[in-house]
């Protein structure tokens, strides 16, 4: 019998890749860059499983094709707004994800915008390397202290409530938050963390707003021009959850005006691509999407989607199936 044909739309850690070539027909796409539509087209009619990655918009177009011959998409990634689930639903294809693996890095990284936006450790460090350091001074570069400030998360799942637990060990933070649906009492005083029931009501509090939502056409541009005027002027910003959550354009003019402090951002509308005027701008840190580059995260992750795959055609229910 022939094992399921697999294809690896961009390359992994190597040790995923091992694991899978063990049981799975299995062809990676070695030049890691993102699959033309095309190419993402015939892999649905050869292949029996796809292992996508954020880069791979999987719409109702491309599912629509009647002679499709994959079964399961196993995303590597928590989020999946780049597959269409309704149409992957209308074809019978299973989409599973990889929820949890990726939890501690991204809360790790938001909390490291958060010290060098207050720091402004981004302006430092070009100073050094444009060679326009010339000696320490008094008044060089201050920043902010964050502790005792209070951190606002919009949204509170596994990631944030990771940040939220670091913030606090490392800055001793005080904890607020907005979310769709109520935390328990018990995860609420475990964290400390005080509800809001409105976003313009977490913002006016928060020192620093930390966004952990998912994307989509519900949070588009959920931080705008309005959101940051909600904001106190000492405030900063942290998004490690989805560029489409924020209004660069609006983001960009409230920095350039001091509206808000500062910015650390780490995922983008159109990703590659940054808004240019926040790239003139010396009070946004600006990261590559590194939000889970770790080779412990990442292999985990590849993992987690294996297991997918061999609970799947292993006639089992997948572990973290969302259709």
């Amino acid at each position: 019998m022939q094992p399921p044909r697999l294809l690896i739309t961009r390359r992994l850690p190597e040790a995923v890749h091992e694991r899978l070539r063990a049981n799975y027909d299995v062809e990676v796409n070695v030049d890691d860059h993102p699959l033309h539509r095309d190419r993402l087209a015939r892999a649905l009619r050869d292949f029996d499983a796809l292992m996508p990655t954020i880069t791979d918009r999987i719409d109702d177009a491309l599912l629509r094709t009647a002679d499709h011959r994959t079964r399961v998409i196993a995303n590597f990634g928590a989020g999946i707004e780049h597959i269409d689930l309704d149409a992957a639903r209308r074809a019978n294809i299973v989409v599973t994800n990889t929820p949890g693996a990726l939890t501690e890095a991204t809360a790790q990284l938001a909390v490291l915008l958060m010290l060098m936006a207050a720091r402004r450790a981004g302006e430092g460090e070009r100073w050094l390397r444009l060679g326009e350091w010339h000696g320490w001074a008094p008044t060089q570069l201050l920043g902010q202290d964050l502790r005792g400030k209070t951190l606002g998360l919009v949204g509170f799942g596994r990631i944030a409530r990771e940040t939220a637990r670091l913030a606090r060990a490392l800055l001793d933070v005080r904890v607020a938050y907005h979310s769709r649906t109520r935390a328990s009492v018990e995860d609420e005083r475990t964290l400390g963390a005080a509800y809001h029931d409105s976003l313009p009501a977490l913002l006016a509090v928060s020192d620093i707003v930390s966004l952990h939502c998912p994307g989509g056409a519900a949070t588009r541009h959920l931080m705008n021009a309005k959101a940051f005027e909600s904001m106190k002027p000492t405030a900063i910003l942290i998004n490690t959850a989805r560029g489409s959550v924020v209004d660069e354009q609006a983001l960009a003019a409230a920095l350039a005006r001091r509206a808000i402090a500062a910015a650390g951002l780490d995922v983008y509308e159109a990703e590659p691509a940054v808004h240019a005027p926040l790239l003139k701008l010396d009070n946004v840190v600006l990261l590559p999407h590194l939000g889970s580059a770790t080779i412990q995260t990442r292999t985990a992750m590849g993992m987690q989607a294996a297991d997918n795959l061999d609970a799947f055609f292993g006639g089992m229910a997948p572990p973290n199936r969302v259709v």
